[in-house]
C-alpha cells in the first residue's frame, strides 16, 4: 500500500510570539499579540511557512472567555476571530505571491476547548456551542479547514460539530478533530476525560471528520493512539487521515488546566529529539505531523528537511526507476 504524501503543519503559536518577544501574559495567552501587536502574529506565521509547513492556524486559541474575560469576549471575540483567520490567510497568501510555484498553504480554524484546555469537568454544552458559534462565524471567510483542536472529551467534538452545523459555511469545510490524551500511558490510550481513544475515533467518524489527530500530549502517548486510531478507521473502511502534533510540555497532572500557568519546556525535545518521535508516527500510519506547544520553527525545519523533502526524493527517484 502507498502510504499518503506527509502534510506538514504549523508549531505552537503562544511559545513562538512569546520567543519572538511580542506581548504575551496571563490570562490572555497568545490573543494578547493579536490585540495589540497583530503584526507580530503574521510574523509568527511565516515563520511557520518558512520552516516548511503547508498548513498554518489561525491564532484563535486564546479566543475564548477564559482568556479575554466574557466582557471583552462579548465586545471583541467576533472582530478578533476575524482579525485572526486574516492574518492566516495573509501570510499563506503572501506564500503563493513569493514563489508561484511553492505547495499551498492552507489555512486550519482552530477551535479550541471552549471553557478551559485539559479540563472536560468544567463542560458545559450550550455556552460551548455558543462560544463556538462566534469563532466560526469570525473565521469562516479565511480557513481551508476546521482544525477542533486539544478536544479532552467526546462531548467538546461533539459540541463543536453542532456549531458547525448551524453556520452555512460549516460543514461546507472539511472537519478535522484533534484529541488530547493522558499523560499517563499507564491508563492505556485514553482522552483526558478517560473515555478510550478507540471511542473518540469512532465518534470523529459517526460525526464525518475528514482526518483525526492528536495533540497538545507529551510524545510518548502518541504512538499508541495513532494504532488504535489506524485500527479504526481500517476496520470502518474509511478514507480518513491520521495526525499528531504534541506539545513539549512536562506531564501535566489531572487537575491542570493548559496555559493557566506559564510552563517549563522539556529541555530533551530539542528539533533532532522530536524528529525522532516524528518518525515513529509516519511509521505507524500518521500522515499530518506538526507541533503544539513548545515546538516552533527549528522543529518544523528539521521535520521538513527529513521528512518531507526527503520522502519527496525518494518517490521522484522510485518513479524514475519505473
Amino acid at each position: 500500500m502507498t502510504r499518503p504524501t506527509l502534510r506538514l503543519l504549523d508549531g505552537g503559536m503562544g511559545r513562538e510570539l512569546q520567543r519572538m518577544g511580542a506581548p504575551f501574559r496571563q490570562p490572555e495567552w497568545s490573543a494578547l499579540a493579536l490585540i495589540e501587536a497583530p503584526d507580530d502574529v503574521r510574523t509568527a506565521h511565516r515563520s511557520f511557512i518558512a520552516a516548511g509547513a503547508r498548513i498554518i492556524t489561525t491564532n484563535s486559541y486564546a479566543l475564548v472567555p477564559f482568556h479575554l474575560g466574557e466582557p471583552r469576549f462579548a465586545d471583541r471575540g467576533l472582530a478578533l476571530a476575524r482579525l485572526a483567520g486574516r492574518l492566516a490567510r495573509d501570510a499563506a497568501s503572501d506564500a503563493a505571491t513569493d514563489n508561484a510555484e511553492a505547495e499551498q498553504v492552507w489555512v486550519a480554524g482552530s477551535l479550541p476547548p471552549a471553557l478551559g484546555s485539559y479540563r472536560p469537568d468544567l463542560f458545559d454544552h450550550d455556552r460551548s456551542v455558543a462560544i463556538h458559534r462566534v469563532l466560526i462565524e469570525g473565521l469562516r471567510e479565511h480557513v481551508d479547514v476546521w482544525l477542533a483542536e486539544t478536544q479532552s472529551s467526546i462531548a467538546e467534538v461533539r459540541a463543536v460539530h453542532e456549531a458547525l452545523s448551524e453556520n452555512r459555511a460549516g460543514l461546507a469545510k472539511p472537519l478535522w478533530l484533534s484529541f488530547t490524551l493522558s499523560d499517563s500511558p499507564e491508563q492505556g490510550a485514553r482522552l483526558r476525560s478517560g473515555e478510550p481513544v478507540a471511542r473518540a475515533v469512532a465518534v470523529a467518524l459517526e460525526l464525518g471528520a475528514a482526518s483525526v489527530l492528536f495533540n497538545c500530549s507529551q510524545p510518548e502517548v502518541m504512538g499508541q493512539a495513532v494504532i488504535i486510531a489506524q485500527q479504526v478507521i481500517e476496520a470502518a473502511g474509511a478514507d480518513v487521515d491520521i495526525g499528531v502534533y504534541a506539545n513539549a510540555f512536562p506531564v501535566m497532572s489531572e487537575e491542570a488546566q493548559a496555559n493557566a500557568t506559564l510552563l517549563e519546556i522539556r529541555p530533551d525535545l530539542g528539533p533532532e529529539a522530536y524528529l525522532r518521535w516524528a518518525r515513529r508516527w509516519v511509521e505507524q500510519g500518521a500522515s499530518i505531523v506538526g507541533g503544539c506547544c513548545g515546538i516552533g520553527p527549528e522543529h518544523i525545519a528539521r521535520l521538513h528537511t527529513h521528512l518531507v523533502s526527503a520522502g519527496d526524493d525518494l518517490r521522484r527517484s522510485t518513479q524514475g526507476l519505473g
